[in-house]
């Protein structure tokens, strides 16, 4: 899980750079909580150093992750920590 932050690189390291890392080791489920952009992300099924499925929300829904990791998050206070 990624929480981005206010830095001014912060759309290149947290939106791409760390994505397409954790993507090319293969970690199957990457959580970016964007608190700029009040959503999220879930990236999924790395293959070939890409995520193959990436999935957006708005700060306030009910998210299940993916296998393995399988949770379901309440992301309603989520809205108390954007910008």
């Amino acid at each position: 899980m990624e929480v981005t932050s206010f830095h001014p690189d912060a759309d290149r390291r947290d939106r791409r750079d760390e994505r397409a890392a954790y993507a090319q080791v293969g970690i199957p489920v990457y959580l970016v909580i964007d608190r700029d952009e009040d959503m999220l992300t879930v990236h999924s099924d790395p293959e070939d150093g890409m995520y193959r499925r990436s999935v957006s929300y708005a700060h306030g829904k009910t998210v299940t992750l993916p296998a393995p990791v399988g949770i379901t998050l309440d992301t309603e206070k989520l809205k108390d920590y954007a910008h």
